[in-house]
């Protein structure tokens, strides 16, 4: 791994350890995103990526959005972004894949989409080449979260997941519907970064209009998962991800 992949592991696994002392939920995503930072280090050392440089800056950014987010939630709840708010505030009593999912939906809808816009600045996304490879590498995550699904399926059941015969049954295809469910995601925060990054050309007022925007789509996303019923049919109607509407036009 790099040195700063190397650093933000160690940040992770100091935060997880209260969290795990205390029988906190939030230790269930915040071990479920260690484990999955140690495989992308891993990917990285492989040698998977065509920029593993940017790579590594873009993957400790992301994360950071979280942890700082988790830190933040212990001292001003307020000030945490509203998907967050929600995620931290989940009944404990769910069961930890629950725990996971909203975690999950909230990072990759609200932080993915802000931190790609951080570590890609204009001049990248005005070389069709280097966005290319930008775009590829941020598809190639896929693969590397993809191959976790069984390994954190395992991890969440001896965390106390719920688990029926049906449950184990059905395990292969809740298995490929996750990964289904990741690449609609990241098509659309793609699209979602492609809208911020046109904001940010307009203006740092219209840039700030749109993470608004996409903050309160985020929220509403996490609201729905925490609504009694089937959370999986809800995922096969809507989707994981959330899409931002077409600019506004005239003054806003």
């Amino acid at each position: 791994m790099t040195a700063a992949v190397d650093a933000l592991v160690a940040r992770m696994t100091e935060l997880l350890e209260p969290l795990q002392r205390a029988a906190d939920p939030a230790r269930h995503f915040l071990g479920t995103y260690l484990r999955t930072t140690r495989a992308v280090g891993a990917a990285l050392d492989a040698g998977l990526f065509e920029d593993p440089g940017w790579v590594s800056d873009w993957d400790v950014d992301f994360a950071e959005l979280y942890l700082d987010a988790l830190e933040a939630h212990r001292h001003d709840q307020a000030a945490v972004p509203g998907p967050w708010r929600l995620a931290f505030g989940a009944d404990p009593a769910l069961p930890p894949e629950a725990h996971v999912l909203l975690g999950m939906n909230a990072h990759i809808n609200l932080d993915l989409p802000q931190s790609l816009l951080r570590v890609i600045p204009p001049r990248d996304f005005a070389d069709a080449g280097v966005l290319a490879r930008r775009r590829r590498d941020h598809e190639r995550i896929d693969g590397v979260l993809a191959a976790r699904v069984a390994a954190e399926d395992v991890a969440l059941e001896r965390a106390g997941g719920r688990r029926t015969r049906v449950d184990r049954v059905l395990a292969p295809v809740n298995r490929r519907a996750s990964r289904l469910l990741l690449r609609e995601s990241r098509r659309k925060v793609w699209a979602n970064t492609s809208a911020l990054h046109a904001a940010r050309v307009e203006s740092a007022e219209a840039c700030a209009r749109r993470l608004a925007e996409l903050e309160r789509a985020a929220t509403d996303r996490v609201q729905d998962l925490l609504r009694p019923g089937p959370v999986l049919i809800r995922l096969a109607v809507h989707g994981f991800g959330v899409t931002l509407g077409s600019a506004p036009t005239g003054p806003g």
